[in-house]
């Protein structure tokens, strides 16, 4: 069955680019072709999934102009005259790249390159690293999430090891998405878990929900904490003590 022009999956001729659509595209939102491109493939496009794969080169120039489209249409029906008020005029544009390029990025990019080493001296002992600082925004309301998050890991010898600094880029890559934290903590595990393939892993975050402290009950106070334990952190209590004992002292340090 033909799909409707609107709906028709992208084929680019080699010669050209992504960002001028030849033949059936021309005229077809750069939305509506990643869209449909996702959906040949039978893959899932919820908001904290990525989707870089599916991006061609040059699409998130055009992603960004059409999401400025749409986004000056959500001020006109706000009722904001962006043509005199001279604090709104750029709104859109502001507002679309930080989507893009920003806050969401982590839907739109593949993951940061991260170079893993074996581990040579075959360490087997708890490692704690943290706290992390993460950053999201909250799928229902696209309100900020702001928190921290710790990782406990128990490697093996065939573990791969990661340095410091790419657990805080693995995990803004997951929190750049619009998220709820309950699954951006699982996410972070399981792709912790896929490139280290531990003995044991733990993942905790405490986290503030601006959805409650700017809207809603406007709870000043309350925070969600959370937390994922992979292999031996289940099984083993006297471990989990441990982590969670030394995670709980560095929150009130």
């Amino acid at each position: 069955m033909s799909h409707p022009p609107a709906l028709r999956a992208v084929e680019h001729d080699a010669a050209t680019p992504a960002s001028q659509p030849s033949g059936d595209d021309e005229g077809v939102p750069v939305s509506v072709r990643i869209r449909e491109r996702v959906r040949q493939a039978q893959r899932r496009f919820h908001a904290n999934d990525n989707i870089a794969s599916f991006i061609e080169p040059g699409e998130l120039d055009a992603l960004i102009d059409e999401v400025q489209g749409q986004m000056a249409g959500v001020l006109q029906s706000l009722v904001i005259d962006t043509d005199s008020d001279h604090n709104t005029q750029d709104t859109a544009r502001r507002v679309a790249k930080m989507f893009v390029k920003e806050v969401f990025k982590g839907r739109y990019i593949e993951a940061p390159a991260v170079t893993e080493f074996p581990n040579v001296e075959r360490l087997n002992e708890l490692m704690i690293v943290g706290p992390i600082t993460v950053r999201s925004a909250c799928s229902h309301h696209l309100c900020p999430i702001i928190g921290r998050v710790w990782i406990g890991v128990l490697p093996n010898e065939h573990s791969n090891l990661i340095g410091l600094s790419k657990y805080a880029r693995l995990i803004d890559w997951i929190m750049s998405r619009p998220q709820i934290q309950e699954e951006a903590v699982k996410q972070v595990a399981d792709l912790l878990q896929e490139r280290m393939q531990p003995d044991g892993l733990a993942v905790v975050m405490d986290a503030d929900h601006f959805c409650m402290q700017w809207r809603g009950v406007k709870d000043m106070d309350s925070t969600m904490i959370n937390s994922v334990m992979r292999g031996v952190f289940l099984k083993d209590a006297n471990l989990r003590r441990e982590f969670l004992s030394l995670v709980q002292a560095k929150q009130k340090a």
